[in-house]
Protein backbone atom coordinates (compact mmCIF):
# COMPACT_ATOMS: atom_id res chain seq x y z
CA UNK A 1 0.00 0.00 0.00
CA UNK A 2 1.03 3.57 -0.57
CA UNK A 3 2.20 5.56 2.43
CA UNK A 4 4.89 8.15 3.08
CA UNK A 5 8.27 6.71 3.98
CA UNK A 6 9.14 9.60 6.30
CA UNK A 7 7.06 12.48 7.64
CA UNK A 8 7.99 15.63 9.51
CA UNK A 9 4.92 15.53 11.77
CA UNK A 10 3.29 12.21 12.55
CA UNK A 11 -0.24 13.50 13.25
CA UNK A 12 -2.14 16.12 11.23
CA UNK A 13 -5.22 18.26 11.67
CA UNK A 14 -8.30 17.51 9.58
CA UNK A 15 -8.18 20.87 7.81
CA UNK A 16 -10.92 23.28 6.79
CA UNK A 17 -12.91 23.98 3.65
CA UNK A 18 -13.06 20.39 2.43
CA UNK A 19 -16.54 20.74 0.96
CA UNK A 20 -16.42 23.85 -1.20
CA UNK A 21 -13.13 24.23 -3.01
CA UNK A 22 -12.38 23.23 -6.60
CA UNK A 23 -9.03 21.77 -7.65
CA UNK A 24 -6.45 24.14 -9.09
CA UNK A 25 -3.70 21.58 -9.79
CA UNK A 26 -3.75 18.15 -11.46
CA UNK A 27 -6.79 19.23 -13.49
CA UNK A 28 -5.68 18.10 -16.94
CA UNK A 29 -4.66 14.77 -18.45
CA UNK A 30 -0.87 15.17 -18.75
CA UNK A 31 0.70 11.72 -19.08
CA UNK A 32 -1.84 9.40 -20.70
CA UNK A 33 -4.63 9.71 -23.25
CA UNK A 34 -7.58 9.05 -20.91
CA UNK A 35 -8.17 10.03 -17.30
CA UNK A 36 -10.47 9.48 -14.34
CA UNK A 37 -11.60 12.74 -12.77
CA UNK A 38 -13.03 13.16 -9.26
CA UNK A 39 -16.40 14.94 -9.33
CA UNK A 40 -16.67 15.66 -5.59
CA UNK A 41 -14.42 16.48 -2.67
CA UNK A 42 -13.30 13.82 -0.24
CA UNK A 43 -10.56 11.63 1.13
CA UNK A 44 -9.41 8.64 -0.91
CA UNK A 45 -7.66 6.08 1.26
CA UNK A 46 -4.52 4.14 0.37
CA UNK A 47 -6.50 0.89 0.31
CA UNK A 48 -9.01 2.36 -2.16
CA UNK A 49 -6.20 3.52 -4.46
CA UNK A 50 -4.62 0.06 -4.38
CA UNK A 51 -7.95 -1.69 -5.02
CA UNK A 52 -8.67 0.60 -7.99
CA UNK A 53 -5.17 0.08 -9.37
CA UNK A 54 -5.56 -3.71 -9.14
CA UNK A 55 -8.95 -3.62 -10.86
CA UNK A 56 -7.58 -1.55 -13.75
CA UNK A 57 -4.39 -3.61 -14.10
CA UNK A 58 -6.31 -6.89 -14.18
CA UNK A 59 -8.67 -5.59 -16.85
CA UNK A 60 -6.06 -4.18 -19.25
CA UNK A 61 -3.69 -7.15 -18.57
CA UNK A 62 -0.27 -6.49 -20.14
CA UNK A 63 -1.14 -3.68 -22.51
CA UNK A 64 -1.24 -0.05 -21.55
CA UNK A 65 0.39 2.07 -18.85
CA UNK A 66 -1.35 3.42 -15.75
CA UNK A 67 -0.40 6.55 -13.82
CA UNK A 68 -1.59 7.27 -10.27
CA UNK A 69 -1.81 11.05 -9.91
CA UNK A 70 -2.60 11.21 -6.18
CA UNK A 71 -0.62 10.07 -3.16
CA UNK A 72 -1.93 9.34 0.36
CA UNK A 73 0.27 11.57 2.50
CA UNK A 74 -2.29 12.76 5.07
CA UNK A 75 -2.46 10.78 8.30
CA UNK A 76 -5.82 10.01 9.94
CA UNK A 77 -5.88 9.04 13.60
CA UNK A 78 -8.38 7.02 15.58
CA UNK A 79 -8.76 5.96 19.18
CA UNK A 80 -9.71 2.46 20.21
CA UNK A 81 -13.24 1.33 20.97
CA UNK A 82 -14.61 2.23 24.41
CA UNK A 83 -11.74 4.57 25.24
CA UNK A 84 -12.85 7.30 27.69
CA UNK A 85 -12.68 11.00 26.89
CA UNK A 86 -9.29 12.62 27.26
CA UNK A 87 -5.97 10.91 26.97
CA UNK A 88 -4.85 12.84 23.90
CA UNK A 89 -5.09 12.20 20.22
CA UNK A 90 -5.25 8.63 18.97
CA UNK A 91 -2.60 6.74 17.04
CA UNK A 92 -2.22 7.00 13.26
CA UNK A 93 -4.74 4.60 11.74
CA UNK A 94 -4.40 5.10 7.98
CA UNK A 95 -3.23 7.48 5.27
CA UNK A 96 -5.52 9.29 2.83
CA UNK A 97 -5.17 11.54 -0.20
CA UNK A 98 -7.34 14.67 0.04
CA UNK A 99 -9.03 15.11 -3.35
CA UNK A 100 -10.88 18.18 -4.59
CA UNK A 101 -13.53 18.33 -7.29
CA UNK A 102 -11.87 18.25 -10.72
CA UNK A 103 -8.68 16.39 -9.75
CA UNK A 104 -7.40 13.74 -12.17
CA UNK A 105 -6.96 10.60 -10.07
CA UNK A 106 -5.73 8.05 -12.64
CA UNK A 107 -4.49 8.17 -16.23
CA UNK A 108 -4.07 5.42 -18.80
CA UNK A 109 -2.43 5.14 -22.21
CA UNK A 110 -1.82 2.39 -24.76
CA UNK A 111 -5.39 1.04 -24.83
CA UNK A 112 -8.44 1.88 -26.91
CA UNK A 113 -11.22 4.08 -25.54
CA UNK A 114 -13.66 1.23 -24.89
CA UNK A 115 -11.10 -0.64 -22.77
CA UNK A 116 -10.14 2.56 -20.93
CA UNK A 117 -13.79 3.33 -20.14
CA UNK A 118 -14.36 -0.15 -18.74
CA UNK A 119 -11.13 -0.09 -16.70
CA UNK A 120 -12.06 3.29 -15.20
CA UNK A 121 -15.61 2.10 -14.52
CA UNK A 122 -14.22 -0.80 -12.51
CA UNK A 123 -11.80 1.53 -10.70
CA UNK A 124 -14.52 4.10 -9.98
CA UNK A 125 -16.53 1.52 -8.06
CA UNK A 126 -13.62 1.12 -5.65
CA UNK A 127 -13.34 4.85 -4.84
CA UNK A 128 -15.39 6.77 -2.26
CA UNK A 129 -15.94 9.78 -4.55
CA UNK A 130 -17.97 10.11 -7.75
CA UNK A 131 -15.77 9.97 -10.86
CA UNK A 132 -15.99 10.80 -14.55
CA UNK A 133 -14.15 9.56 -17.66
CA UNK A 134 -12.21 12.30 -19.48
CA UNK A 135 -9.99 12.38 -22.55
CA UNK A 136 -6.94 14.44 -23.39
CA UNK A 137 -7.61 17.53 -25.48
CA UNK A 138 -5.23 17.04 -28.38
CA UNK A 139 -4.71 20.23 -30.38
CA UNK A 140 -3.01 20.02 -33.80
Amino acid sequence: MLMPSKVKHRKQHKGRGRKTRIASSRISVDFGTYGLKAMENGWIGAREIEAARRAMTRFVTKKGKIWIRIFPDKSVTSKGAEVPMGGGKGAVDRYVAPVRRGTIVFEIDGVDEVSAREAFRLAGHKLSVQTKFVTKDILF
